[in-house]
This record gives structure tokens, sequence and C-alpha cells, in this order.
């Protein structure tokens, strides 16, 4: 089985893609918001009432705010970071 590799940034996922995307990972968006990213603060995601919906809304429009790379294959994937974690996909 092969791994899948997606370039985020010039390839963005839609809504529902995403959803998908962080079921394999096993994690909320918030597991995977990159804080240093300028949208982060300009879009006020670092309000902890912000719905789920709208962090996925936001990675959506704005994909430089989900960390990566991530690495998929089959039905899971990983944060790969450290590259090391992308192992976790071997078992």
């Amino acid at each position: 089985m092969a791994f899948e590799t997606v370039d985020l940034v010039k390839q963005p996922l839609d809504a529902a893609a995403l959803k998908a995307l962080l079921g394999r990972l096993g994690l909320g968006p918030r597991d995977v918001l990159r804080s240093k990213d300028p949208a982060w603060a300009e879009l006020g995601l670092d309000d902890p009432g912000v719905s789920d919906a709208r962090l996925i809304a936001a990675m959506a429009a704005h994909p430089g705010l989900i960390q990566r790379p991530i690495v998929a294959r089959g039905k899971k994937a990983v944060v790969a970071r450290p590259v090391e974690k992308a192992a976790e996909l071997l078992d």
C-alpha cells in the first residue's frame, strides 16, 4: 500500500475533505492548526469558543493554517513532524 502525498498549499482541500482527513488523523481541527500563520490571529482563531466548523472552513480557505507534512496510508494519517512519525503508518 502506497503513501499518499498532497501539497495542501498547492492543492487545498475543501471542508468535507479536511473533515475526512481529520478523521483519518484521529484529531480535531485545533490539533492541526498552525498558530504561527498570520491568518490564525487575523481570523480570531485563538478564541477557544470558535467552533470546529468555523476552524475547518478557515483551514479550507487558508491552507497555511494546517500543520504539515501530513502523510496518509490506507485509513490512517499522521502529522509527520518530526518526519520519523510517518513510520507509524508502516504497522
